[in-house]
């Protein structure tokens, strides 16, 4: 049984707008803001650049095969390994299912923190956040489960309440423009690119548009304008926040925050403004968790339905026509990985990650160009010599370049990754 399309533009643009307006940036303003200082919406604005080049690219090979599991799908078709396709789709997992436990403990501290101002809470406040991230993950894996459409309809709605906070920010903001130097930057350029690392998490999620394609209406035209369209106003509201933070803050203050766009508007409105923006994120989280756990069930159903995962998890319910047991696999592993961690470390590790499969996306590109020149393409990415895709290319270098952005560790732990993923594929390939 098939997947049921249900959704227009309108829709799977706001997913993409959902997933990537998510707690990234009420969390890792602060942080980059130490490291680049009042420069901090260059980094913003080069994150930006970067991932433009990779989804064109995914633009692109989304209209040439619109099926879940995007990215297993690329690479099968551009080098016909298995291996490598399953590789690279492990690795999105892996981060999507840190990624969902660890913004829904992001929602629970500030549920915790809200609570605490109005009632008297008598469990301990570690066991009280665990308790609250996973009973957010169990509840909203069964609107998952509900439909498609019941999942885009609440997305629309926590994704608009999200972009109002962000504009109570903006409008702050620009009352003090002009207030610091905003070429100001802290460690030049490396402070720059590093600040880059960190920022390049609040655009995770464009990608991910490409894994509804099989319940997008007319996906072949209406995936390509969702990934443009999406990252188009999440770059524009995010250039915009941050010149509004260090406009009503000194970025060293953002820096040692916990909650540093809270804090910033604070400066001008008081409590109430913490109180506005914190549940701003709230739903902010609430959004990211829903949108992950649509987009990595879709990943699991799609692999096992290309036979690299067990059949049983391309097993769709007949009436919500939702693939029901990749979605209680995805909440499953999800508990597992609830765990108290701070968000810079994972935030860092799912953009180490996604540079990787970002760099082996637009190599898919470029090599499908050749191999397969006459396939029909809804939508090509500009800027061509010949067959050569040259912002692709140019998507492939600076995602490799950023790779060596990471410290050592960071980079041990992703080799640990791949290495994991690797046994586990030989594993299900001989028992399974």
């Amino acid at each position: 049984m098939k997947l049921k399309r249900e959704l227009g533009l309108f829709e799977a643009t706001f997913y993409g707008i959902g997933v990537i307006l998510g707690a990234g940036i009420f969390a890792l303003i602060g942080p980059a803001a130490g490291v680049v200082g009042n420069g901090l919406w260059v980094s913003f604005l080069v994150g930006a650049i970067v991932a433009s080049f990779t989804d064109l690219s995914y633009a692109e090979l989304s209209t040439m095969f619109p099926h879940a599991a995007a990215e297993y799908v690329f690479i099968h078709k551009a080098y016909g390994s298995k291996f490598l396709a399953f590789l690279i789709s492990w690795l999105i997992v892996f981060a999507g299912i840190v990624s969902i436990a660890t913004v829904a403990l992001g929602f629970s501290g500030y549920f915790v923190d809200l609570v605490g101002k109005f009632f008297t809470v008598t469990i301990a406040e570690n066991t009280f956040i665990i308790l609250t991230a996973l009973a957010l993950i169990a509840i909203l894996s069964f609107v998952n489960f509900l439909g498609i459409k019941e999942s885009s309809h609440l997305n629309i709605i926590l994704t608009a309440i999200e972009i109002f906070g962000l504009l109570v920010v903006i409008v702050l903001g620009l009352q003090h423009f002009g207030r610091v130097n905003y070429f100001e930057a802290q460690n030049g350029i490396k402070g720059i690119l590093s600040a880059t690392t960190l920022v390049f998490f609040a655009y995770l999620g464009f990608e991910d548009i490409a894994n509804i394609a099989e319940e997008t209406k007319n996906p072949r035209k209406n995936i390509s304008r969702a990934f443009i369209y999406a990252l188009l106003f999440t770059t524009l509201i995010y250039i915009l926040v941050s010149i509004s933070a260090v406009s009503l803050a000194d970025w060293q203050d953002l820096a040692s925050s916990p909650a540093p766009l809270a804090f910033a508007a604070s400066k001008v409105m008081g409590e109430t403004s913490y109180i506005i923006i914190s549940i701003t994120a709230l739903f902010a989280t609430l959004g990211t968790v829903l949108c992950l756990l649509v987009i990595i069930s879709r990943m699991l159903y799609g692999m096992s339905k290309e036979k690299s995962l067990p059949w049983q998890l391309s097993l769709v319910d007949y009436k919500t026509r939702t693939p029901w047991a990749a979605i209680i696999a995805t909440m499953i592993f999800s508990f597992v990985f609830v765990l108290p961690s701070r968000i810079e470390i994972v935030a860092s590790m799912t953009s180490l990650v996604s540079f990787i499969t970002f760099a082996v996306v637009n190599l898919s590109l470029i090599w499908l160009r050749f191999t397969m020149p006459k396939m029909k393409r809804p939508f090509k990415t500009p800027i061509n010599i010949g067959n050569f895709p040259v912002l692709a290319f140019l998507g492939m270098a600076c995602c490799s370049l950023m790779i060596f952005q990471f410290n050592s560790i960071l980079i041990l732990f992703g080799i640990g990754i791949v290495a994991l993923g690797a046994v586990s594929y030989f594993v299900i390939e001989k028992f399974i």
